[in-house]
Formats: structure tokens, C-alpha cells, sequence
């Protein structure tokens, strides 16, 4: 898993020494020579696991997607940003999290609440 890219959908072989990278960036901090460009790239897709091969002097946009699977692997690239969150549960299992702006102050509504019944259409 790429640490630059996110969402990096390809793995991309480097020509230079024959192994398989997410990124230019973690070629650069895990190998100590220089990336070699060539328009000839192979790439294998991370969600049919199959290579293929492209050349990049005549990409066009049918070339976006894996000729195998369909995978859209040319997409926006996401990189990690720093953010301080709340963690819990999903709000679908355990709402106490969230704050319901109908209720007000000690009085608390329900549709479960005998004393205010006659109030309530049904």
C-alpha cells in the first residue's frame, strides 16, 4: 500500500530494475539509482491481480481503464492530510454521538412517552 497515493489502483514496473512500485516516490526511497523514464509502461491491476502493458506517447482516455477488468485507473490522486476526528461508532448503530437540536433542555419527546399521547396524531 502506497503511503503517497491512496487511491493508487496500478502497481507500475520501473524499467531500471525490474520491480513493482505504486509510485515514482516509493521507488525513489526504496531503491538508491535513479528512476529510468521510457514511454513503454507495464502495469498490473490491483483488482484483477492481471498485467498489461501501454504506451504512454499515445494515451488516450480508453487507455484509463484495465483492458481486463474495466478498473478506472487513472483517477484524481489522493494524498494523506493530517486531521483530528472524533472517533466512534457508526452514527447508524450508536447515535449518542450526535446532537438532536429538536430536544430542549430537560423535557425530552418521544413517541414512547405516555404523558404527552394525546397530543399525538394516531
Amino acid at each position: 500500500m502506497c503511503k503517497h497515493v491512496l487511491n493508487a489502483q496500478v502497481a507500475i514496473r520501473s524499467p531500471c530494475c525490474r520491480k513493482w512500485f505504486d509510485c515514482a516516490e516509493c521507488h525513489q526511497e526504496s531503491e538508491n539509482h535513479p528512476l529510468v523514464k521510457r514511454n513503454d509502461m507495464t502495469f498490473a491491476c490491483k483488482k484483477c491481480k492481471k498485467c498489461f502493458r501501454k504506451d504512454a506517447e499515445e494515451f488516450e482516455e480508453s487507455d484509463e481503464y484495465c483492458p481486463h477488468c474495466d478498473n478506472h485507473f487513472v483517477i484524481d490522486a489522493l494524498t494523506p492530510k493530517p486531521s483530528i476526528q472524533v472517533e466512534g461508532e457508526d452514527v447508524r448503530i450508536d447515535s449518542r454521538m450526535l446532537k438532536d437540536d429538536r430536544v430542549k433542555g430537560e423535557e425530552e419527546r418521544s413517541i414512547f412517552n405516555v404523558k404527552d399521547a394525546a397530543d399525538r396524531l394516531g
